[in-house]
């Protein structure tokens, strides 16, 4: 019965992440297939010619009509439309305040310029002597730096809950008070996620030098003992 049990226990954690992950990927198919497919016209839409729905086709059309979306906002003429539809939604009370916050949310988090939870570190949370893993956003900016630049120089860490780690507390620590970690992002967000039952390896190992001719160095010099 052991034997069996742990047989069960191997299985379920070699099934459970990949029907997970399956789980969740078609389902965001699905979802994206329900919101394109019916903006489709007939003639162009798979499923009118076969006797079975063709799933991604969805997905297909909604990457090609976003790169093609950033391609035609890229010239001047397109960056001048969006500019004026910005405007027009500059000047509407309640969906401004919206537009702005998701703009720069997006923005942050996709440009590629940006340097967003590119480092995982520690921090003394709640109270001295309590550690606390968070992600290194970026330095501190606007009011918040000019406030307390005369006390500290401040960095943005966010610092996630488990296991949910998409929601968490900002934080305005000093940069000597952050301690910063070797392992990435990913691996730290797996060890939150886990409730620290899942650890990256440490040390990691080193990369395995490949054969080769080894490099000839002088013998050492054997100084006479008086």
């Amino acid at each position: 019965m052991t034997r069996l049990r742990n047989y069960f226990l191997t299985g379920l954690v070699i099934a459970g992440p990949i029907g997970i992950t399956l789980y969740l990927t078609w389902s965001l198919i699905q979802w994206i297939d329900g919101w394109v497919k019916p903006f489709l016209p007939l003639r162009y839409n798979p499923d009118t010619y076969l006797p079975f729905p063709v799933p991604g086709f969805g997905l297909i059309v909604a990457f090609f009509a976003l790169t093609i979306v950033g391609f035609l906002t890229a010239n001047i003429a397109g960056r001048t439309l969006v500019s004026y539809g910005e405007s027009l939604l500059g000047r509407m009370p309640l969906v401004r305040n919206l537009y702005g916050g998701l703009k720069q949310i997006f923005e942050t988090v996709l440009a590629e310029r940006s340097n967003t939870f590119k480092k995982a570190a520690l921090v003394e949370y709640p109270r001295k002597g309590l550690w606390a893993i968070v992600f290194i956003a970026t330095d501190t900016k606007g009011e918040v730096s000019h406030k307390l630049a005369p006390s500290a120089d401040t960095i943005s860490v966010f610092l996630p809950t488990t296991p949910n780690p998409t929601s968490g507390f900002l934080l305005f620590v000093p940069k000597e008070d952050v301690i910063e970690l070797d392992m990435s992002v990913e691996e730290a967000a797996k060890l939150v996620i886990s409730a620290g039952l899942v650890n990256p390896e440490y040390p990691k190992k080193l990369p395995v030098k490949k054969p080769g001719k080894k490099s000839e160095q002088p013998p050492p010099v054997l100084e006479p003992v008086e």
